[in-house]
């Protein structure tokens, strides 16, 4: 069984990921820059990184391993964790792949240039249930193909 590992700083699904995790008695590692609260259970961990701004992203590129889960928003923690073999979802349940991943990366450029030259990109919409909804979906199937 595979490892889930979230990058925990603001991440909305990590009590879906626990539940998961203990569905399936999968572990589930929480990487973060400050403590926070994780279910006193056996198969979660967190884990706190003190460092720089990529210092858990870090982390989780230095433990991830082939075939293991990568929960996180960040889209190029999304690209190192695939370059390593890890599967990655995002957190409305988008699964990246070495196919998505130029795309989202392209998009992510486009809107920080945007940005500094200051125009107003709106950001995400609200997360609501439909995306978490999704996300538990994803994750579920992506357990049944590991």
């Amino acid at each position: 069984m595979p490892t889930i590992f979230i990058d925990g700083d603001a991440c909305p699904v990590k009590q879906e990921v626990y539940r998961v995790g203990r569905r399936y008695g999968v572990r589930v590692k929480v990487v973060a820059d400050s403590w926070m609260r994780v279910p006193e259970d056996n198969g979660v961990e967190l884990i706190v990184v003190k460092g720089d701004f990529d210092a858990a992203d870090d982390w989780i590129i230095e433990h991830v391993s082939e075939g293991d889960i990568v929960v996180t928003g960040d889209i190029p923690l999304a690209d190192r964790c695939l370059k390593l073999g890890a599967r990655v979802l995002g957190l409305r349940g988008r699964e990246f792949t070495e196919d998505s991943i130029g795309e989202a990366m392209a998009g992510r450029e486009l809107s920080s240039e945007l940005r500094d030259l200051g125009i107003q990109t709106g950001g995400p919409k609200p997360f609501d249930k439909r995306d978490r909804s999704h996300f538990l979906q994803k994750l579920d199937a992506m357990l049944h193909t590991s």
